[in-house]
């Protein structure tokens, strides 16, 4: 089928180009007077084979590279997404070629990432169901009396369970960009005090001082609220956990440029350097750490929802991590 495009395309491009040649070239040999016509039609014809060849030539290497994507297309399509094609042929078709291998490498990352994404959750899953299912075989089995505290621990693992599950809906809503958003003219100053509200009991318990440092006049944003708080929760809540008592967690705000930039800092062991490049993805985590790791992705996803951007810096004295949010 792809030969017989390729042919297709160079018969009809000779077949035009012969035609206009070689009627030009006979209504110009019509032109002159009788004795004069002869030559012109054996020059007619000569060119018109001329140009038939180089035309057959242009053609097979116009057709020859469209015809090597629409076959490494139907690899695509049957899935194998490691096809790529040869970027040749003129300048238009060699961009064509680009841009379906550009696609092809997007969609074998995807289709990586949906694997992935679904080992993970099966992974996360599997923990509170299987501690679900011993107690409620223990209860049912009367190995332990049906009271509270039995029931309370099958409750708590549907609670990790229901948290896991809304964690992952928050993310694929706002990655496919169907997040509704609640925005409000709101002070950076009261996103900073309601974090704070929240957490330091938290800190007192941790044995952790948390600080905020808001620095200059800092301009209303509008926002919603409760996103940007589920933010700076998500934040404030891992600095926590890996800051060792004595330590310090200290919120900061400043203006910049056209918006507000908050920041979250502490003074924990930071994060390794290897790790730091996937600190955003999903199941990004510390073995030590519990949780699922979803966490910082959810707060890159909300903040990239009001038109931000969140970034994170580490050493051996701690980790900041930063969002930028537009005025």
């Amino acid at each position: 089928m792809r030969r017989h495009f390729a042919r297709k395309v160079v018969v009809v491009l000779a077949v035009f180009v012969a035609t206009i040649v070689g009627l030009s070239a006979l209504i110009g040999g019509l032109l002159f007077r009788e004795g004069q016509r002869g030559p012109y039609l054996p020059f007619g014809i000569a060119l018109v084979i001329l140009v038939i060849v180089l035309v057959t030539r242009a053609g097979r290497r116009f057709a020859s590279p469209v015809v090597d994507v629409m076959e490494a297309a139907d690899r695509v399509a049957a899935g194998d997404y490691e096809t790529r094609v040869r970027e040749r042929g003129p300048r238009e078709v060699q961009r064509l070629g680009r841009a379906f291998n550009e696609m092809t490498e997007r969609l074998g990352t995807n289709e990586a990432r949906r694997r992935q994404l679904l080992a993970d959750v099966a992974h996360e899953l599997r923990t509170p169901l299987s501690v679900i299912q011993a107690n409620l075989e223990a209860l049912i089995d009367g190995l332990y009396p049906i009271d509270g505290a039995h029931l309370r621990r099958v409750l708590d693992e549907t609670a990790v369970m229901s948290r896991l599950l809304n964690d992952l809906q928050t993310l694929s809503t706002a990655e496919a960009g169907a997040l509704v958003l609640h925005r409000e003219p709101t002070g950076p100053h009261q996103l900073i005090d309601g974090a704070v509200r929240s957490f330091t009991a938290q800190a007192t318990d941790a044995g952790v001082r948390l600080e905020t440092r808001p620095t200059g006049f800092l301009p209303e944003i509008e926002v919603d609220r409760l996103r940007i708080g589920e933010v700076l929760g998500n934040l404030l809540s891992n600095a926590l956990r890996h800051t060792p008592s004595g330590g310090v967690v200290t919120l900061g705000a400043i203006a910049v440029g056209d918006g507000v930039e908050l920041s979250v800092t502490d003074t924990g062991s930071g994060i390794p350097p290897e790790r730091l490049p996937h600190v955003f993805d999903r199941f990004s985590r510390a073995p030590e750490s519990p949780g699922a790791g979803l966490g910082l992705a959810i707060a890159r996803s909300l903040v990239e929802a009001h038109g931000g951007t969140i970034r994170a810096a580490s050493g051996p004295g701690g980790t900041t991590i930063s969002f930028t949010l537009p005025r």
